[in-house]
């Protein structure tokens, strides 16, 4: 299945949020759950995790820091800040009130609809 650049682009956001709620990572591994948590159905590039990471450094809902873990390289990691986990908390109101409408219009709309037959004049 193809998901389509703006949504992955509205749920980027929110995704690296809660992955980072859970706890702190790095880029990598941040893409690896993604995909983890999507199925494989969301593979994302660096080119879209790593802007997203500054933008979100930027706004202050994320603080980053260089480790190097035992015998591995330096790794930038990055934490949610208590910034971020209020935003994280607004966008999931904000996702539920989108999944609620969206579920009440689509079952809506795939009930059987009956068809009345016009009424016979005679």
């Amino acid at each position: 299945m193809h998901i389509t650049k703006d949504l992955v682009a509205a749920s980027a956001s929110p995704l690296v949020l809660g992955i980072l709620a859970q706890e702190e990572s790095y880029g990598y591994a941040i893409l690896k759950q993604v995909s983890e948590l999507s199925g494989g159905q969301l593979e994302w590039s660096e080119g879209l995790l790593y802007p997203l990471l500054h933008r979100l450094e930027r706004l202050g809902h994320v603080e980053s820091y260089w480790r190097a873990p035992d015998g591995v390289r330096r790794r930038k990691y990055y934490r949610i800040t208590e910034h971020g986990r209020a935003e994280l908390a607004e966008q999931r109101r904000q996702w539920a009130t989108v999944v609620d409408a969206l579920r009440d219009i689509w079952s809506a709309t795939s009930a059987p609809r009956t068809i009345e037959a016009p009424a016979l004049e005679g």
